[in-house]
């Protein structure tokens, strides 16, 4: 490396070395490669170079660079089944409980406890799409993008919460919603927003935050130089929320609104029930301080990741289905004939607003990330380097008390992660889906359908303003007939 304190020459001129403190505190952190190619820069590259290094809060990056590489091959405590005492199952539910739950649900929801917060900082990439992935259309027939479809069933929640406790009229209840963006979708969402007017909701009951970004490093934990006057940053995970809550001092605003529950998920899920009534009842019953919906492994090779036990008695978490032995992956209760880890992670969480305090604090001072080996655009082509990112479920382990309610997949569970063509969860099989499931609504509340195609590949839509879960649609359905594919609304 070419030392930078020496005087470089620019026409007739001399260049002034780099800012004396500036490098001074990049070498108390080995860091001081980032000035390598100051003397080839142009005056406003400088200008640009040193703005980046300043925006850095470099005493945090080498603290959660060194805690982070040291974790690395740790031995972890051992793994054990998740207690069935900790796991509400779809058959164990009697039609009494989920009555109660959503009872108290809609009055929590009405007294203005609950927040809605989704984790949208990713681009449509992988979907063949550069704008984010909420503002996707999954070629459902009102051609509705995922952030509509869940707008609506908030409008839907506040609708049925004003009913059920009798409030004036559903504009009396407001359900916040915090959208947590990345540099990289920030701008476009709010845009998207704008222009559709929040989908019915009020401006001011929709918040936007971002996540952070992190140098992308060497696997020795030096920062990858993107240009020469640009180190190379990622975003920092969906569990950068926690810190981007504190950061941005949403906490405060979330304590200063009253809200006590949050209910937190992520964009790419065509059948997410955004602020589900049961769920929240169901968590204020149990008292938990976090809560995770899950569904059934459906084989053993199921990328997806499990609840576990982390050690005898030890806290609730999640070890990713890449982490997770193949003997282990397979292991069977002999008793009940099923996995012994079975409960996948499916991004649709409850945490108290009290216990997200306490994550942002815990997380931060133990500053741990997960490392993953991508390739980094970088001043020489693509390079092999590490990308630091927390994950939404780091925050399990700090949970005094957790609980599992398990969801039917074809309820509840939509992914949309890659393009049309790909063998799972694409925009196809999600809008299919969301087909069936609303068709089954429709059939049950006495409607009948004609296609012109086979039913296995088409369906009716039922927006999200006239049924929540199939509920109220004997009105609109008994005796009709509809022709698929449609959407049914009022």
């Amino acid at each position: 490396m070419r030392e930078p304190s020496s005087v470089g020459f620019e026409g007739n001129g001399i260049v002034s070395p780099p800012p004396q403190a500036l490098l001074e505190r990049l070498k108390d952190f080995g860091q001081e490669d980032a000035f390598a190619l100051w003397y080839e820069l142009s005056p406003e590259e400088r200008d640009l170079l040193v703005k980046d290094i300043e925006s850095l809060d470099l005493s945090r990056i080498d603290r959660i660079i060194r805690c982070s590489l040291r974790s690395q091959g740790l031995p972890s405590a051992a793994i054990e089944p998740v207690p069935e005492s900790s796991v509400s199952t779809v058959e164990e539910r009697s039609q009494e409980d989920r009555e109660r739950w959503w009872k108290m649900g809609l009055k929590a929801i009405s007294d203005g406890k609950l927040a809605v917060l989704i984790l949208s900082g990713g681009q449509g990439t992988r979907l063949g799409s550069s704008d984010p992935k909420g503002c996707f259309n999954i070629g459902l027939p009102s051609g509705k993008s995922l952030f509509q479809l869940q707008a609506e069933r908030i409008l839907c929640a506040q609708r049925l919460a004003a009913q059920a406790t009798n409030e004036n009229s559903a504009s009396s209840v407001q359900i916040h919603w915090y959208i947590m963006t990345s540099p990289f979708t920030d701008e476009a969402t709010r845009k998207f927003f704008e222009s559709h007017k929040y989908f019915g909701l009020e401006a001011e009951q929709v918040t936007f935050f971002q996540q952070g970004t992190i140098p992308c490093v060497s696997k020795d934990g030096r920062f990858i130089m993107e240009t020469p006057y640009r180190v190379a940053k990622a975003p920092d995970g969906n569990g950068g929320v926690y810190s981007a809550l504190k950061s941005t001092k949403l906490l405060e605003d979330m304590a200063s609104k009253g809200i006590k529950y949050i209910d937190c998920y992520g964009v790419d899920n065509a059948l997410v029930r955004v602020a589900d009534p049961t769920f929240v009842g169901y968590f204020i019953d149990k008292g938990v301080a976090a809560a995770a919906k899950v569904v059934r492994k459906a084989y053993p090779q199921e990328k997806v990741g499990v609840f576990v036990r982390r050690g005898k008695g030890g806290p609730l978490t999640v070890v990713e289905y890449t982490e997770l032995e193949s003997s282990l992956a397979s292991a069977v209760n002999q008793a009940t004939g099923r996995l012994r880890f079975c409960w996948s992670n499916i991004c649709l969480h409850m945490f108290t607003l009290d216990f997200l305090n306490q994550v942002a604090n815990g997380l931060e001072k133990d500053s741990i990330y997960h490392l993953a080996e991508k390739k980094i655009p970088s001043i020489h082509g693509y390079t092999m380097g590490l990308k630091l990112e927390q994950f939404i479920f780091d925050a399990f382990p700090y949970a005094p008390t957790t609980a599992l309610f398990e969801v039917l997949r074809e309820e509840e569970f939509a992914p949309v992660k890659n393009a049309n063509g790909s063998n799972v969860d694409t925009p196809d099989s999600a809008k299919l889906l969301v087909l069936r499931l609303h068709t089954r609504w429709v059939v049950a509340a006495g409607g009948f359908l004609t296609h012109s195609v086979p039913l296995y590949a088409t369906g009716v839509e039922v927006s999200p303003l006239c049924s929540y879960a199939g509920e109220n649609l004997e009105p609109i359905c008994r005796g009709r007939t509809f022709h698929a594919p449609c959407e049914i609304t009022f």
